[in-house]
């Protein structure tokens, strides 16, 4: 099994969690995030001051996929959030060693 991860822009989200359901991927993880890349930030006027923001509000998306989807799943993915301007994000790929699911009914 493999931990797919994600970091979006918040306005791909919906358009990732569109593709990850054609798929079939039924449950995922998602989170608001900050953070830097070759992005740098930008410079925004609030009350007539100027003030740097230097994390991007970004979007964390996670799911867990069976080794024979990972290739599937990254480009969909990627395809449903690329816009081919900088800031797009990142997809890394971690391999999960133990997976232990709590049901309800689980102690």
């Amino acid at each position: 099994m493999k931990l797919v991860t994600a970091v979006v822009q918040p306005f791909a989200v919906a358009d990732v969690r569109a593709a990850l359901d054609r798929m079939g991927i039924a449950a995922e993880t998602v989170s608001e995030v900050s953070g830097v890349g070759r992005q740098r930030g930008h410079t925004e006027i609030y009350r007539g001051a100027d003030y740097r923001v230097d994390l991007v509000p970004k979007v964390r998306v996670e799911v867990v996929v069976a080794d024979e989807a990972v290739e599937q799943v990254l480009a969909e993915l990627t395809a449903a959030a690329r816009t081919g301007r900088i800031g797009d994000g990142k997809v890394w790929v971690t391999t999960i060693s133990t997976v232990a699911e709590r049901g309800a009914g689980a102690r």
